[in-house]
């Protein structure tokens, strides 16, 4: 397994955000993460990327344990995520963003890293706004930017929050052939989406949380006919 979670667990007072959590998330798989606001997703996230230490629990990438690495280890790791608001360098240019986040992972030589951040704003669909400063991107460019910038950090595992929210469908069908695309090239995928039918076009498995509690994993169609599915996240009686 490329990434475990041992029951993991995270509370702020007497509020859980993870719940004693067990998750396995096999290499060169798609794992999307579902549940009503407030759920735990993006905490859950933060976690695993190490912005939060857990309270309890481990934390294992490819059998090593990660749980009380810092942010910069993980990602030298080859953790990397995306941000539900976009974060970029907004004074700095596209290509300028890539290469912060290339240089702060050190995952690639330095002799390659430019000509690895051109590839990834091809495929990002960003390479005719390289010399463009972030900061006047459009809510679309802003999505693949952070995607790109995770891309940049030569990731094996990449953690993604929410990056269809807000896009039109024309634009959601975009991103799915591109996520589809870093899945086929082998790197691991953990997906937080409330547009559901994106996630549905490329995940292998589904898990839903509540309250900090995953109460459901699986094939994804089996999930959604799931009636406790349907009453917790779509508000629909079982």
């Amino acid at each position: 397994m490329l990434l475990e979670l041992e029951r993991l667990s995270k509370a702020f007072g007497s509020v859980k955000v993870a719940d004693r959590i067990d998750l396995a998330v096999p290499e060169a798989t798609a794992l999307g993460i579902i549940g009503p606001n407030g759920a735990g997703k993006t905490s859950l996230f933060n976690l695993i990327a190490g912005a939060l230490k857990p309270d309890g629990g481990a934390i294992r990438l490819d059998g090593r344990d990660i749980t009380r690495a810092s942010t910069r280890a993980r990602a030298r790791l080859g953790v990397a995520r995306s941000y539900q608001i976009p974060q970029p360098f907004v004074s700095l240019t596209v290509f300028e963003n890539l290469l912060v986040a290339a240089t702060f992972a050190g995952r690639r030589r330095e002799a390659a890293i430019n000509r690895a951040c051109g590839e990834i704003l091809a495929e990002t669909g960003l390479l005719a706004l390289a010399d463009r400063r972030a900061g006047t991107l459009t809510l679309l460019e802003r999505k693949r930017l952070e995607l790109a910038r995770a891309l940049a950090t030569a990731p094996r595992l990449v953690l993604l929050d929410e990056i269809a929210g807000g896009l039109t469908e024309a634009e959601t069908q975009l991103l799915i052939g591109t996520v589809r695309r870093i899945k086929e090239a082998g790197i691991t995928i953990v997906w937080i989406e409330h547009v559901v039918h994106a996630l549905l076009a490329v995940v292998d498995r589904l898990v839903v949380l509540d309250f900090g509690r995953k109460i459901a994993e699986g094939e994804p169609a089996a999930v959604m006919r799931s009636p406790e599915v349907q009453e917790i996240y779509m508000g629909i009686a079982a």
